[in-house]
């Protein structure tokens, strides 16, 4: 990775992985700047960076413009986790979409190199497995899941089209199921679901019969890749796959939870939600041949990370779900 200093804009700067990208950019030496609206994101998460010299946060939605000069752009800013890009669904789409114009209207301008976080998500329900980057998806337009599926895709295209067309300087990752500390504790991720219901005592709720799999990245592999993406020599504008290979069930996962908690939840079966995909793994190929990436922290290693960070919180500075639609479906209710 080059070693000159850069402005760099971090949208979405204050949630789970922008925070900990913050935090790696601010001690490389760059001038950061964070930008956030804290629909999702925590205040606490980037605190420590306030009084940093070289950290700037503004408080801003990306569906905005935004005037700024800025060398590199990270555009995180988007709701992850079901129950919170359910919430609002017209205003997850518009933060895919017009979040995506805006920062590549901006690093057109300001001629920024610019990575947009993707998803494995445009694969939908895949009918490949694993799922290659040449693979288009098998995505439901019109279900609960389109508004931040569908979105995604759209902003995919968007990058693609200011690349053809104005030369902007793009990069695009699909990012598999990550994890690790800063994740909220309501955000209805099966990862932290599993592990406050551990740790509280609750009963584990499993929907479907537990036999979907997916693949979990820890946080730090995945900045990795991230970074090494937007810096690459050859120019490699992706998509690519950043995620983790191993594939685990979701019982896999919640018996390990229940392990290494040492918690004597029982694990109950409720009904599946819609359009939830049956397999999720990458095929990290192209990552490691065009940027000699690849994961290194085990499931079981990045749990444990996890697990002592949620028991050192005080879960009552965290909201819990709200009254809504998507909450319901999501059977996202905790015991107090």
């Amino acid at each position: 990775m080059s070693q000159t200093l850069k402005r760099i804009l971090v949208t979405g700067g204050a949630g789970f992985l922008g925070s900990h990208l913050c935090d790696r950019l601010v001690a490389q030496g760059h001038d950061v700047i964070c930008l956030d609206n804290f629909f999702t994101s925590q205040k606490q998460n980037i605190r420590h960076l306030l009084g940093k010299s070289n950290f700037e946060l503004i408080r801003h939605d990306v569906i905005e413009p935004i005037m700024l000069e800025v060398d590199q752009i990270y555009n995180l800013a988007c709701p992850a986790s079901p129950v919170h890009y359910q919430y609002n669904a017209v205003k997850t789409i518009k933060t895919s979409v017009m979040g995506a114009m805006n920062m590549l209207g901006l690093a057109k301008r300001v001629k920024a190199t610019i990575l947009q976080a993707s998803t494995s998500e445009i694969y939908g329900e895949p009918t490949i497995h694993p799922q290659p980057e040449s693979y288009w998806g098998n995505v439901n337009p019109i279900g609960l899941r389109s508004c931040y599926d569908e979105g995604k895709r759209c902003a995919e295209a968007l990058f693609f089209d200011y690349h053809r067309m104005d030369q902007v300087d793009i990069r695009v990752i699909r990012i598999f199921n990550t994890y690790g500390p800063r994740m909220h504790p309501y955000d209805g991720r099966v990862v932290s679901n599993f592990i406050i219901q551990a740790i509280t005592g609750q009963d584990i709720t499993m929907y479907g019969d537990g036999s979907q799999t997916r693949s979990f990245c820890y946080m730090d592999d995945l900045l990795n890749g991230m970074e090494k993406m937007m810096n690459n020599e050859q120019r490699f504008i992706g998509p690519v796959n950043i995620g983790n290979p191993g594939e685990f069930t979701m019982k896999q996962l919640a018996e390990m939870v229940i392990e290494l908690t040492g918690s004597k939840s029982k694990i109950i079966y409720m009904p599946r939600p819609a359009d939830d995909p049956t397999q999720r793994k990458p095929d990290i190929t192209l990552a490691r041949e065009k940027l000699g990436w690849e994961p290194e922290v085990p499931l079981r290693k990045g749990l444990q990370k996890t697990i002592d960070y949620f028991k050192s919180l005080n879960l009552a500075d965290f909201r819990k779900p709200t009254d809504s639609t998507a909450h319901k479906r999501m059977g996202m209710y905790f015991k107090a």
